[in-house]
């Protein structure tokens, strides 16, 4: 198998092609409606989302990241086109030579890491925009699969830091995704 396949950068631009349309998607009139990531609205998690891969653009290139700050992108009318330009940005900073190489971010965290959990937000933010606003989605299998090989060492910690709810009960015939998402503390049958 050839390694490029599962570079944190192919893996995220396989993810995003499934992200921008749901963004893309989201009418106006749904930004008040509630979403599966607990504690936000559709807005609130357009927001989130954008700043997730604004930051995680930037640990992507060793930078220093403001996850603290809380930016408004969805101020002007083309915002789904700048989130568009942003995740391409993702998929650049992390396909660049060296930035799966050493470690990234505040914690010192090895880069390949915290190129997962930009791939875990890319990936379950977009599904929980799509279910809030009656999209369909359907991830990324290689992206599934490289997730489900890192959610049970990234669980804890994103627990410890309120980012994950407790972990939810699946059915035993579970798809691979179904159990990601359960790991997040998501219900897999939200709606």
């Amino acid at each position: 198998m050839d390694d490029t396949q599962h570079s944190i950068s192919s893996l995220l631009a396989a993810a995003a092609a499934r992200a921008v349309p749901v963004v893309r998607g989201v009418d106006e009139r749904q930004l008040g409606g509630a979403t599966p990531c607990s504690g936000y609205s559709v807005r609130e998690l357009l927001d989130h989302f954008f700043d997730v891969v604004v930051n995680f653009t930037k640990l992507g290139r060793k930078k220093p990241s403001a996850f603290a700050e809380k930016p408004d992108y969805l101020g002007t009318s083309d915002w789904r086109e700048r989130f568009a330009d942003e995740v391409d940005r993702l998929v650049s900073a992390w396909g660049a030579p060296g930035a799966e190489e050493g470690t990234t971010g505040a914690m010192h965290q090895p880069a390949r890491t915290v190129g997962c959990m930009a791939l875990l937000d890319l990936t379950v933010h977009a599904w929980d925009l799509a279910r809030a606003t009656g999209q369909e989605f359907v991830p990324d299998p290689a992206g599934v699969a490289t997730l489900a090989a890192v959610i049970d060492g990234l669980a804890p910690a994103a627990r410890d830091a309120g980012m994950f709810d407790e972990p939810v009960r699946t059915a035993a015939d579970a798809s691979a995704f179904e159990t990601l998402l359960a790991a997040t503390g998501r219900d897999p049958q939200w709606s």
